[in-house]
């Protein structure tokens, strides 16, 4: 899904007011959603999700988890199929083996029948018909939980309190938002709340002396934009796209014409970065970061005392 955040997801004001009465239709959803039968499966799952639409940091953190718990685990990340995803897909193949179809319960059979024995999730926890070994809900550390409406009238696909079922909750980006962090514990206070931040891994491959041209169609572009400028890159034009977006190559001229002309160098996601074709990633680059884990030694044994 192609979406860029409304600015009045961010605080209740007199659109969200009005778009409250519609609320109603994604809570009976959920509601109905709570009667499905779960079906636990023959190995061990966890499940990185969101409740807050977009940009909260799932794909990283679920390539972490795999890091700590691969030597122990034959793992498998497990992610349902959406053309429009490729480029998450990608990045999952990249750091450990993939299964993907359209159903996350076909994908958790074919995991069994080739004998893993632990699969990871990116994405599913509106999904009430798997019963999760571990679930973990996703949130940016700026956004927090928004205005706290569900949708349409804000960003929340469930109640808030529905963290009180999940077993952690990961707070994600540059922002250390003490306030979110203590509104949280007050809501599920027998909820493990972590800290994470984003963290460049081929920063040297850039001329930090230069200018540069950003793009990007992604969840939560302004934590891109946090983190560049937190490692001191000197950004003169933005062009800032919905998230999932295939550019045209039209759009991608046009990038690179401005950049020419001011004489910028072009940075980008590795996300948007892979959704190009080889011929238009010519002269892009693009910044690959990796979440860093705050107490991951807690975190580890979290993980492992569940498993």
């Amino acid at each position: 899904m192609q979406i860029r955040k409304p600015l009045f997801w961010n605080e209740k004001n007199i659109i969200s007011f009005l778009l409250y009465p519609l609320t109603l239709i994604t809570f009976l959803i959920n509601f109905v959603k709570k009667f499905s039968n779960k079906k636990k499966y023959n190995l061990k799952t966890i499940c990185v999700g969101n409740i807050y639409i977009g940009g909260t940091g799932k794909t990283p953190l679920t390539i972490e988890i795999n890091k700590i718990l691969k030597k122990k685990f034959k793992t498998i990340f497990i992610k349902k199929k959406y053309f429009n995803q490729l480029d998450e897909q990608n990045i999952l193949k990249s750091n450990g083996k993939l299964i993907c179809y359209n159903d996350r319960n076909l994908c958790l059979e074919v995991a069994k029948s080739k004998k893993y024995n632990l699969a990871i999730l990116d994405d599913g926890l509106q999904d009430k018909s798997i019963s999760y070994d571990i679930s973990i809900a996703c949130f940016n550390s700026s956004s927090g939980i928004g205005n706290g409406f569900l949708l349409p009238a804000g960003p929340l696909r469930e109640n808030i309190s529905i963290l009180n079922s999940y077993d952690a909750i990961f707070l994600n980006g540059e922002n250390k938002n003490k306030k979110l962090y203590s509104n949280l514990k007050k809501i599920c206070p027998k909820t493990k709340v972590y800290n994470a931040n984003y963290c460049p891994v081929n920063i040297k491959k850039f001329n930090l002396k230069k200018n540069f041209l950003v793009f990007c169609g992604i969840g939560n572009p302004d934590e891109f934009l946090k983190t560049l400028k937190k490692y001191k890159f000197k950004i003169k034009e933005k062009f800032i796209f919905p998230d999932h977006f295939n550019f045209s190559n039209e759009q991608l001229n046009k990038i690179k014409q401005v950049a020419k002309i001011k004489k910028l160098d072009i940075i980008t996601t590795e996300k948007d970065y892979l959704r190009l074709n080889k011929k238009n990633r010519k002269n892009i680059k693009f910044l690959k970061v990796i979440l860093k884990i705050q107490d991951v030694q807690n975190f580890s044994k979290f993980l492992k005392d569940r498993l």
